[in-house]
This record gives C-alpha cells, sequence and structure tokens, in this order.
C-alpha cells in the first residue's frame, strides 16, 4: 500500500491509542510525514518475544479498526503471530484476520496450514475464530478444505463451534452454488442439533441455501417449536418466519368454514341473524344447508398447529421488536379468526419505540387492519397523531385511522381530522383531507356532513388546502351530482382565487361533465380560462378543451365561437398532447366532409355517464405479501422474498413430523421415564420430549379445541367426532361409555342404602384402620426396593421425588386434621385399592369395578369435595346437597380417555354462587381413573386467560385410585365473555392442555323480581339495549311448562310471574358486572312466537337470543 493512500486514509483523523498525535496541529509538520513510520513501532512490539508487547500491539490495532481506520499494512505481521502461544493475542489475531483476509488473499492463503491447525485447538473460541477466518477467504481454490472444516466443525463437541459452522454454511454457498448437496447434508446433521444456540443459525442458513426442502424440517418441527423460546432474539425472527411458511405448506386453514359459510350466502350479523329478515325464509335456508353442513368435515386443528401457536403467543411480550413483529405476521397469516386479536395490544406497544420501528409497525397494521378491523378498534386513541410524529407516521396513522372508521366511531375520527387540518404541515393537512373523503365515500351517513365541511374548507386562507379540497369534493360529487348543483357553482367562482393547477383542472371538469346542472355560470368560465389559456399549466389546458368541447355540444349557440377560439389557440401550442388533443377534438365536435363516422357519436362520447371513482387504501392489495418482509414495505417484490404459499386443499400427511422412539424410551422402567418428564416439564434435551410426550400433549390440545368449537353442543357429539377420527378404538370406547351408564344407574341404586349403612361402615373401618397402614407400608416399601433397583442410576431425582411426596404426606394430615371425621374412611378406603392393585398381575387386570366398591365409590366422590374444599370454604357451602344433581346439568369433556392416557375429565357449570369469589362461575369437574395405576398429584397449572379473566383453581387432588372418580370445584371470572379459560391439567407425570368455554347462558345468575319491577326495568333497556325476533316454537315445546325448561336449561335464569297465560318472563344477572338480562317469550296461534331480550350488553344479548332461539326451535 502507498504512503500517500495511508495518507488519505487516516488523514485528520487521531492516530492510533498511545501514539503521539501528528495530524491534530496543522502547523506542525506531522501531516506531511509518512504514514509508514507511523506503524513500525506497532511492527516491532509484534516482532518482539513478549507476550504482553504482543498483546498491547494487538488490543491497538483492533482499536483502530473499531474506529474506522485502516490497518491492512500490518497484515504480514499480525498474521506471523497466529501460531502465538499466548490465546489472548490468539483471539485478537483471529479478530483481525477475519477483518482483512478478503481483501489480502494472497498473504492469508500463506498462512492457511495454521487456520487448519487452529481448528483442531483446544479452545473452542479459537477453533471458531479460525474457521470464521477460513470462510471469510473468498477463494475458489480452497472450497474442499472449507468444506471439511465446516462438516468437522458441524460435528464439534462445543455448540459455539457448531453454530459458526452454520454461519459458514452460506458463506461457502455464495462462493460455489455447486457444493449445495454436501451443504444440505450439514445442514441437515445441525438441524438435528438440540441446543438454542445452533438453532438460529442453522435456519438461517437453510433458508440461504434450500428453502424448498420442508422435508428436512418435518422431523425437527416439534423441536424447533419447543426451543424457540429460548433462542436468541434475531433466530427466534428466522425461525419464527420459515415456520410461517412451512405451516402454510403442512396444515389447513383454520378459517376454511368461515369462508364457505360466507360464500354459501349465510352473510348474518357478527352475532346472529339481521332482525330484517323473514323467519320463513331463515327456516328455508337452514334446512337447504344442513345436508351442506353434514357432509363438510368439521375443522379440527392438527396438534402440530396449535403447538406452533401456543409456543410462540409468548414472545408477543418480547423486547425485541422484529420478534413481536415477526409473532404478529404468523398469527395473522396462521391463527383462526377468533385468536388473532391478541397481536393487536403487542403491536400498539411497539407504537412507543422510535420512529423506524413505529413506521414498519404502522405499514403492517395498515395492512392488517383492511380484512381484521375489529382486532384494533379498542385501541383507536393509539393511531390518533401527536405534533411532534414525522411526517410518513402521520400519514399512516391517518391511513389507519381511516381504515378503522364505521358508523360508530366515524364522529370521534371526523372530529380528530378537523384538528388535524390546522396543523402546519402541509402533506399532512392534504392527506387529512383525502382521508375525510375516503370516510364520506365508505360510510354514507356521513357522506352530507363531510362535504359541508370540505366546502367550508374551500374558503381557509391556504391555497393547498382549498386545492385539496377541491379535487375531493370533485370525487365526492360524482356519486350524487344532482343534489349539489350549489356547491358546483361556488367552485366555479373560485377560479379566480385558486392557482394550483390541479384543483384548477379539478373545477373545470366538474363543470364541464355537468354543464347542464350550471348553464348560465359554464359558458361564462369558459370565457375567463379562454382569456388565461396561453398562461395555463397543460394540465388545466386540457380540462380547457374539454370544457370548451362539451359545452359545444350541449350549448352551442353561446360557445361556438369560443371554442374554436381555444381550438386554435390550442392548435399551436408548445406541448404535442394539447395539439393532438385539439385536432382529435376539432375534428370529432365540428363535422366536415373529411370527418368519419365518429362524429355521429360524439355526443355519446364526450357526455357518458362515467362511474364514481372508489376510493381505495393503498394497502389493500398488499397482503399477499408475507407482513413484517422488506418486500411488503416497499410494495414490491425485494431479491431473496419467497412467497408465502397458499393453504393446501388437503391436509398432508401428519405422521412425517413423528419421531422414531430414542433408546432410553425402550428400558423396562416406565418410572424412569415419568421421572425425567417431571424434572423437565417446558422440553427436555431429549429427542422423546418433541416425539411421543408433545404428540400427546398436542392431542390432548386438540380435544380441548374441539370442545370450544363445538361451544353449546353437547359432550356427546364432541367425542362422537373424536371417535370417528380414531377408528379402530371407537368400538372400546362405545363399550366404555355404556359401562359408565350401568355405574350410573348402580350408584342410583344405592345411595339411599349408603346413607343408612354410613355410620356402621364408618365403625367398621376405624377398626380396621391399623391393619390396613400397617400393609400399606409394606406394600409401599416393596414398591420402593423395586424402583430402587430398576433406577440406581437417577438416584437424585428419585430422592427429590422422595422429598416431595414427605411433603405430600404433611399435607394430608394438616388437611385430615382440619376436616371432619367423615374424611378419614375415603383414604383407607383408597389406600386399601392399591394394596389390592398392587398384587394383582397388570397385564390380566381389567378396570372393571366391583359392585361392592361402588357405593363406597360414589359416597367419597361428593364427601371428597367437601373434605378438599373444606379448608377455605365452609361446609354448607360445597356439601353434596348443595351442589346440583348432575344429572339435571349439561355435562361438557374436558379431556378424553384415550388423550389423557386412562384419565378422563368431565366439567358442568354447577350454577350454585362460588362463595369464595361471588363474581366467578362455579365449574364442578369430575375425574374417572380408567388406568390401571394410580393418578397422584392432580392439580392446574400454566393458566393463559383473555385480559381481565380470573381463576380460582381447585385444590390439589392428592391421589387417585385406578377405578375411582372424584370430584372438584373450580371458579372462572370470565370477565362477562365467552372466551376460553386455558390451563395445563396435570398429573405427577403428564400435562394436559385443556380450556373450558362457557355458553353465554352459563355467564349469569338467576335474580327474582316482581312483575311491576320486571316491567320498569324492560323501559329502561329499549333502544338498542333490546332485540327481538319471531320464531315458530318446536311441535314438543308448545305448552308453558317445556318453554321455561327449555329456557333455563340454555340460560341461567329464573322465572318472573306474569299475569299473562301466553307470555313467559325470565330475569338474571351477568355474574361479573352484574348487567341485567330480561327475557320475553310471548307465544301466539299455531306455534309462532316472539323473542324479546333486554340486556345492558348487547354483546351478550345478542348471543343469548342465539341461543335460547336453538332451544325452541330444536
Amino acid at each position: 500500500m502507498s504512503a500517500s493512500s495511508a495518507f488519505n486514509d487516516e488523514k485528520g483523523g487521531s492516530s492510533s491509542v498511545g501514539e503521539p498525535e501528528y495530524g491534530h496541529d496543522p502547523a506542525s509538520g506531522g501531516i506531511f510525514s509518512s504514514d509508514y513510520k507511523r506503524h513500525d513501532d506497532l511492527k516491532e512490539m509484534l516482532d518482539s518475544n513478549k507476550d504482553s508487547l504482543k498483546l498491547e500491539a494487538m488490543k491497538r490495532i483492533v482499536a483502530m479498526i473499531a474506529r474506522g481506520k485502516n490497518a491492512s499494512d500490518l497484515f504480514p505481521a499480525v498474521v506471523k503471530n497466529v501460531a502465538c502461544k499466548n490465546i489472548e493475542v490468539k483471539k485478537l489475531v483471529y479478530v483481525y484476520l477475519v477483518r482483512y483476509a478478503e481483501e489480502q488473499q494472497d498473504l492469508a492463503l500463506l498462512s492457511i496450514s495454521t487456520f487448519q491447525r487452529g481448528l483442531k485447538d483446544p479452545n473452542q473460541l479459537i477453533r471458531a475464530s479460525a474457521l470464521r477466518v477460513l470462510s471469510s477467504i473468498r477463494v475458489t481454490i480452497i472450497v474442499p478444505i472449507m468444506m471439511l472444516a465446516i462438516k468437522e466443525a458441524a460435528s464439534d463437541m462445543s455448540p459455539y463451534v457448531r453454530k459458526t459452522a452454520a454461519h459458514a454454511i452460506p458463506k461457502l454457498y455464495s462462493l460455489d452454488p455447486e457444493q449445495k448437496d454436501q451443504l444440505i447434508e450439514v445442514i441437515e446433521k445441525l438441524l438435528a442439533d438440540k441446543t438454542t444456540l445452533v438453532a438460529g443459525s442453522v435456519v438461517m442458513a437453510f433458508e440461504e441455501v434450500c428453502p424448498e426442502r420442508i422435508d428436512l424440517i418435518h422431523k425437527n418441527y416439534r423441536k424447533l417449536c419447543n426451543l424457540l423460546i429460548d433462542v436468541e432474539e434475531w433466530g427466534q425472527v428466522v425461525i419464527i418466519n420459515m415456520l410461517t411458511r412451512y405451516a402454510r405448506t403442512q396444515f389447513l386453514n383454520p378459517n376454511i368454514n368461515e369462508s364457505l359459510l360466507e360464500e354459501g350466502g349465510a352473510d348474518k350479523t357478527f352475532y346472529g341473524s339481521d332482525g330484517d329478515e323473514d323467519e320463513d325464509d331463515e327456516e328455508k335456508e337452514k334446512k337447504a344447508e344442513a345436508p351442506a353442513m353434514a357432509k363438510r368435515k368439521p375443522y379440527v386443528m392438527d396438534p402440530d398447529h396449535r403447538l406452533l401457536l401456543r409456543n410462540t403467543k409468548p414472545l408477543l411480550q418480547s423486547r425485541n421488536a422484529a420478534v413481536v413483529m415477526a409473532v404478529a405476521q404468523l398469527y395473522f397469516h396462521l391463527a383462526p379468526k377468533a385468536e388473532v386479536g391478541v397481536i393487536a395490544k403487542a403491536l400498539v406497544r411497539l407504537l412507543r419505540s422510535h420512529s423506524e420501528v413505529q413506521y414498519v409497525v404502522l405499514q403492517n397494521v395498515a395492512t392488517m387492519t383492511i380484512k381484521r378491523r375489529g382486532m384494533f378498534e379498542p385501541y383507536l386513541k393509539s393511531f390518533y397523531i401527536r405534533s411532534t410524529d414525522p411526517t410518513q407516521i402521520k400519514v399512516l396513522k391517518l391511513e389507519v385511522l381511516t381504515n378503522l372508521a364505521n358508523e360508530t366511531n366515524i364522529s370521534t375520527i371526523l372530529r380528530e381530522f378537523q384538528t388535524y387540518i390546522k396543523s402546519m404541515d402541509k402533506d399532512f393537512v392534504a392527506a387529512t383531507i383525502q382521508a375525510i373523503g375516503r370516510c364520506a365515500t365508505n360510510i354514507g351517513e356521513v357522506r352530507d356532513t363531510c362535504l359541508n365541511g370540505l366546502v367550508q374548507l374551500l374558503s381557509n386562507r391556504d391555497e393547498l388546502v382549498v386545492a385539496e379540497s377541491v379535487v375531493v369534493i370533485k370525487k365526492l360529487l360524482q356519486m350524487q351530482p344532482e343534489k349539489h348543483s350549489d356547491i358546483i357553482k361556488h367552485m366555479a367562482k373560485l377560479t379566480d382565487n385558486i392557482q394550483v393547477p390541479m384543483a384548477r383542472a379539478s373545477i373545470l371538469w366538474l363543470i364541464g361533465e355537468y354543464c347542464e346542472h350550471v348553464p348560465k355560470i359554464a359558458p361564462d368560465v369558459l370565457r375567463k380560462m379562454a382569456k388565461s389559456f396561453t398562461n395555463e399549466e397543460d394540465i388545466v389546458k386540457l380540462q380547457i378543451i374539454n370544457l370548451a368541447a362539451k359545452l359545444y355540444l350541449t350549448n352551442s349557440k353561446q360557445t361556438k365561437l369560443l371554442t374554436q377560439y381555444v381550438l386554435n389557440l390550442a392548435k399551436y401550442d408548445q406541448n404535442y398532447d394539447i395539439r393532438d388533443r385539439a385536432r382529435f377534438i376539432r375534428q370529432l365536435i365540428v363535422p366536415t366532409e373529411k370527418s368519419g363516422a365518429l362524429s355521429k357519436y360524439a355526443k355519446k362520447l364526450f357526455l357518458a355517464l362515467k362511474p364514481a371513482p372508489v376510493l381505495e387504501s393503498p394497502f389493500k392489495d398488499r397482503d399477499h405479501f408475507q407482513l413484517g418482509s422488506l418486500s411488503h414495505l416497499l410494495n414490491a417484490k425485494a431479491g431473496g422474498y419467497q412467497e408465502l404459499p397458499d393453504w393446501p386443499e388437503a391436509a398432508p400427511d401428519p405422521s412425517v413430523r413423528n419421531v422414531e422412539v430414542p433408546e432410553w424410551t425402550k428400558c423396562s422402567s416406565r418410572e424412569k421415564r415419568k421421572e425425567k418428564k417431571v424434572e423437565k416439564p417446558f422440553y427436555s434435551d431429549s429427542e422423546g420430549e418433541s416425539g411421543p410426550t408433545e404428540s400427546a400433549d398436542s392431542e390432548s390440545d386438540s380435544a380441548s379445541h374441539s370442545e370450544s368449537v363445538s361451544g353449546s353442543e353437547e359432550s356427546g357429539s364432541a367425542s362422537e367426532s373424536e371417535e370417528s377420527e380414531e377408528g379402530s378404538e371407537s368400538e372400546e370406547e362405545e363399550e366404555d361409555e355404556e359401562e359408565k351408564e350401568k355405574k350410573k344407574k348402580k350408584k342410583e341404586l344405592k345411595k339411599p342404602v349408603q346413607e343408612s349403612e354410613s355410620e356402621q361402615s364408618s365403625e367398621e373401618e376405624e377398626e380396621r384402620k391399623h391393619e390396613r397402614k400397617s400393609k400399606q407400608r409394606k406394600s409401599d416399601s416393596e414398591s420402593e426396593s423395586d424402583e430402587e433397583e430398576e433406577s440406581e442410576s437417577e438416584s437424585s431425582q428419585s430422592e427429590s421425588e422422595e422429598e416431595s411426596e414427605s411433603e405430600a404426606e404433611v399435607k394430608k394430615k394438616k388437611k385430615a386434621a382440619e376436616s371432619k371425621p367423615l374424611s378419614k374412611p375415603v383414604k383407607k378406603e383408597n389406600k386399601k385399592e392399591k394394596k389390592e392393585m398392587s398384587l394383582l398381575d397388570l397385564d390380566d387386570f381389567e378396570p372393571a369395578p366391583s359392585p361392592q366398591v361402588t357405593p363406597v365409590n360414589t359416597f367419597l366422590s361428593n364427601s371428597l369435595v367437601t373434605d378438599l374444599e373444606g379448608l377455605s370454604l365452609s361446609d354448607a357451602v360445597l356439601s353434596p346437597a348443595t351442589i346440583a344433581p348432575s344429572s339435571a346439568l349439561k355435562n361438557y369433556e374436558l379431556l378424553h380417555r384415550i388423550t389423557g392416557e386412562g384419565l378422563s375429565v368431565e366439567y358442568c357449570f354447577s350454577r350454585q354462587p362460588f362463595s369464595p369469589d361471588a363474581n366467578m362461575v362455579a365449574v364442578q369437574m369430575q375425574f374417572t381413573n380408567n388406568a390401571t395405576s394410580d393418578t397422584k398429584n392432580l392439580h392446574m397449572e400454566d393458566v393463559k386467560l383473555q385480559s381481565g379473566m380470573r381463576v380460582k383453581e381447585f385444590p390439589e387432588i392428592e391421589l387417585l385410585p385406578a377405578g375411582e372418580t372424584a370430584t372438584a370445584v373450580m371458579g372462572i371470572d370470565f370477565c362477562d365473555s365467552t372466551q376460553a379459560a386455558n390451563f395445563q391439567l396435570c398429573t405427577h407425570t403428564r400435562k394436559f392442555f385443556v380450556s373450558i368455554q362457557p355458553p353465554v347462558g352459563e355467564l349469569m345468575r338467576p335474580v327474582f323480581l316482581t312483575e311491576n319491577e320486571f316491567k320498569k326495568e324492560q323501559g329502561q333497556l329499549m333502544g338498542m339495549n333490546e332485540i327481538t325476533e319471531k320464531l315458530t316454537l318446536d311441535v314438543k315445546c308448545r305448552n308453558e311448562h317445556a318453554i321455561v325448561q327449555r329456557v333455563t336449561a340454555a340460560a341461567n335464569l329464573s322465572r318472573v310471574p306474569c299475569g299473562s297465560d301466553k307470555e313467559c318472563r325470565f330475569a338474571g344477572r351477568t355474574v361479573t358486572s352484574s348487567s341485567l338480562v330480561l327475557v320475553t317469550v310471548s307465544t301466539k296461534e299455531e306455534g309462532a312466537a316472539q323473542l324479546t331480550v333486554n340486556c345492558e350488553k348487547m354483546v351478550i344479548g345478542t348471543m343469548l337470543v342465539k341461543d335460547i332461539l336453538l332451544a325452541l326451535t330444536q
């Protein structure tokens, strides 16, 4: 490198650390000193034998590079030290080489053998740095060496080195694309890596080298989903974007049923059918749709699809805006419509960061608001514009506000716009006026208001405001010109004052187009314009010619000479567009012998009705680009962009994501596996977690999802749909259901006997107590010794489990001391049962319980409730008598016995006040252990709720022996919404994702009103709070008793006394907000009836109408 070029690089800047600073004082001769002398001391230090001097020199050189100085002439001196024994020097040498290896390739090649030795260094940082330097030398000769180095590094013990190998793959691919096949093998190997450090880098390499090879992702899909939360932030962004595309090829569209419904003409309002439609028509439609709906398979979300959505959701709280944006686009492209709303809050949070982030987020929000307006409506005020916002942010916020405008919020939005018009930022004011125009076209109710507002702006002092208003008014007037001839006259007067060409052109077009509405003014405007024709802008001249032509065709007496004058002026204009237009129009409107056949149709050509312009959002068609991508931001396909695939018609085979069971699962001890899972509940290092356990988890999730989808349907139908999917297991399930029914009957028969014999049995059991305890200890010690033999290697885990067991025993004793003596026989009976189990041969064991045990069973299930709840509640509240009989209430399935590996859970809304918190709905849960082994520590974890919702967990059930049933009560505050409460149901070995979704009728509690009070309250809840529907009652439902029964079954309401026998009234209040709900069913002749619901909460009212209609008509 020449001295002069080195001087140019460093002139004016301070020299490297610790050197005399020559260049700062212009008077010193240092400016002219040749640069190579400056680095002599560094070269000497690098050549010395002392490591301390070398280290000091390297620190100074790296500092120079960090400050942007050129240190490339030191390359030969530095590269010699790559073989230095001192590890600190070595690291800094590699930092230098990574920076300059590409520029000084010849010198770097000389020391390539040293880099290869570095790949074998015991220090992981040196190995990684050597690979980084090697991959930075962009010479095709060393491709085989690089390939070998990457392959070795991919199997390195250190995850950091493996991560560096992943980074080197795209570099090698860009250097030599022919190596693709070998690189794909390395990528496949690295994708199987279980460490979070490697995951992000290898997915990045996958995206660069072979994004089309999604078959490499199948086996690693579940692992990537589970690792996602712990990967570093930029890795998360890459993985989420890749998984979005993967999911679009592997899963079905979760909104497919909704889109089919929309196509099928069932365009109902948001919550139910429109009130205006005729009931008979609706009936016919329903009958016609019924067979089609039956044929259509109900959508059940793939468990792996649910896994992806569940594991990305927590990342909405990430501190990194890119991660939040990535999750938001994933939800927008993949989630069911009902779940997309969660991203709105996270995106609104990002609007508080700096303007660059705001710009990107608002671009995406603007696209989202076109399709999913509803999710951002609650955050309308977050998009209000601040005076400090830059113009581009203001314009984007305007765009979002315009997209969110609807009949309910338009008045507040227009008030905001009025303020914005006074802004000093002219571009922003122009954009605001356009936004007002778009609101006016989209919402017919405010069109006149907007027009009047814009007409007032015509008298504004600012010419730009007036000009923009003219352009927007022109578009609005096209919709209904006959009403607004006054406005056209007013605008004609403005031609003297307005100088902005676009505005003048718009006024002239309006006058020409609607000249019959202003016959006196139009010729005069043309006269004025003919005077100033030569001084006008081209766009205005074209419109003057058009105006002249239109007036010549409609009013040739007054305007013939004027038109000829204008056309003559135009004939000699400098602009050839204007000259062409003049010639063309002259031939068309002034017929001569030469003119063709077109002149007959001049009027039709010029005065044809023109369609009103549709004012559309510029973001309308942007959603075909993946949100959050550069292509979406630019609205043009950027280099390297990969299209978002369309959803498949039929679901591809989900078994491709199943992973072979690793060796450890084949060992004989089940206990070992269970302990492992307990130790690592989130994900384990072993592949097993992402294999069998994850699939089981996700199966349970799909069961809970289908439960929530079915909504108000009975649990029977949900289980039936599952049976049809499971195929071979359906027969077993039917048998199981029959067994359950038999059990129920037996229980009912034995109940009275059981109550009379309870005293006797308790006395007998007191006597047998000590015997059983000693037996229990024996069996326990035996089983413990067995476990010790089986799992000696995992002694630490078993010790921790013993500790937890001892804690559980302490809890048991406390509970026993506090609760009634009634609970003692319960535990003894359980212990006896456990002992019998351990003695039986498990292979031949069948879970059908003996009839002697059954009565005690039912007795237990009820007393267990009081036993468990007795700690916090009074005995009166939850005693078995006060809990409503389960036969009267509808049971829903929470966990199927196959999904729950033997544990089945049903729940019902007990309609009893939940005493710990009156604002919560009591949910009674029944746990049945159909397995051959005991279930321990049944409890709840990881409760996920919508904002405002709360849960009071049921007390832990410490032991549920095989074949036994237990009952527990939990409380959920649904916040007066039908959003599901999601949580994990955990046993000592497993976790199941479940969700409870309430029918709207269970969100109420009955209230007792007199007839007068009912009428008074009803009078106050009129207008929008009243919903009325006509219906035809079901044949079986035409007497008063049947109506009352069906309405109270659909909603937890109480009957209100009524003087008329043709009217049934019901009243209740919502559990959370105590909003009043009033229902009236008026019957008429031949089964006709009218249903009226008055409710403070319109949403609840609408949903309740739907449910009661179903109950009364089916």
